[in-house]
């Protein structure tokens, strides 16, 4: 059954055009099926950790995310029978500290924090021995999307989230968290590279609906989710890293250096960040 539908307008106009055109998708929202969202789940969490994914056994981690329907979402187009185009979802990692996607997710969230000691600290507190046996639990964040997905699907589904979390400690299920653990991906420009991307901005014709120009970072990093921005500003704790399994990238090769972005952020933060994404990404027309 989907949850509800949200309206979206894609511009699809060229700038030769002197009319935008606009298409109107109706995407649905429907909880996580086991019978048929598996492997689009599965291409999604290789997309979100990139080379890194075959460390965490993917398959035994959409089996988990599968086995708790009633929280998270996920998008589609043409029914509860279709793939998914996005999903959301959080997994309590203390609970479920042994399982054979989630501990090596632990080692791989140790190692990766190493750049930034704060944080290491902190999630060592929170998932190192005394931690994982505490009552502060950690829930990971998990929200990947095909890329021409617009970032106005994701306020719906972070809403749905939270009433998604309350109905489920009313049923007396572990989702009681003192911190998320959002992981999201990251890009990284060379100085040409920032230089092109300015250029290009400064020639445009126009400025499309609903969009705005990017800031430009002062390291030449930038996410791929824009609400990474966002959630960076109520994260306690934010770090940026290489993939372990990265292929270097020769100079004149096609395509981008990427990365991954963790960003540890107080639960009792997230209706503020909810509100506020919510407040950014309005659907064209709200």
């Amino acid at each position: 059954m989907a949850k509800r539908k949200q309206e979206s307008a894609n511009d699809s106009d060229s700038d030769s055009e002197p009319n935008p055109t606009l298409i109107d998708v109706d995407f649905e929202f429907f909880n996580p099926n086991p019978t048929v969202d598996y492997h689009a789940l599965k291409r999604l969490l290789n997309q979100l950790f990139q080379t890194d994914a075959d460390a965490f056994s993917t398959h035994d981690l959409v089996d988990l995310i599968l086995a708790q329907p009633g929280v998270g979402s996920t998008i589609k187009t043409d029914g509860i029978e279709s793939d998914p185009y996005a999903f959301l979802t959080v997994v309590n990692v203390n609970v479920h500290r042994d399982h054979p996607s989630v501990k090596p997710l632990i080692a791989y969230i140790m190692e990766k924090s190493a750049s930034n000691p704060t944080m290491q600290v902190a999630l060592q507190g929170l998932l190192g021995p005394e931690g994982l046996g505490s009552q502060n639990h950690v829930g990971l964040v998990l929200c990947e999307r095909l890329i021409n997905m617009p970032v106005q699907v994701v306020p719906p589904m972070y809403r749905m989230l939270i009433d998604e979390l309350k109905w489920a400690l009313e049923d007396n299920e572990p989702f009681n968290f003192s911190h998320l653990l959002f992981v999201s991906r990251v890009y990284k420009l060379s100085p040409e590279d920032e230089e092109a991307m300015q250029a290009a901005s400064h020639s445009s014709k126009r400025q499309k609906p609903n969009s705005s120009a990017q800031a430009v970072s002062p390291d030449g990093v930038y996410p791929f989710h824009p609400e990474d921005e966002y959630i960076q500003r109520v994260a306690s704790h934010s770090v940026d890293y290489a993939f372990t399994n990265a292929q270097p990238r020769e100079k004149d090769s096609f395509g981008l250096d990427t990365g991954g972005r963790m960003m540890l952020v107080p639960a009792n933060r997230l209706q503020e960040l909810v509100n506020i994404i919510s407040e950014v990404y309005k659907p064209p027309g709200a």
